[in-house]
């Protein structure tokens, strides 16, 4: 009994994939903000470039 609680509490792989878990959804999270971010910046310059079009004609 011993030698099956000291393996146990040894095992680490379920603590690694839960790391593995958290890093990717980081990751996910950060990718997400600069989509939206760029997304914003390039929303912007298309209206910018037709009020500039617009205003030309």
């Amino acid at each position: 009994m011993k030698k099956l609680v000291k393996r146990f509490v040894a095992n680490e792989s379920g603590a690694t994939a839960i790391e593995y878990g958290l890093i990717a959804s980081l990751i996910a999270v950060a990718i997400i903000g600069a989509a939206t971010t760029l997304g914003t910046k390039v929303s912007d310059t298309f209206t910018s470039v037709s009020d500039h079009l617009n205003t030309a004609q």
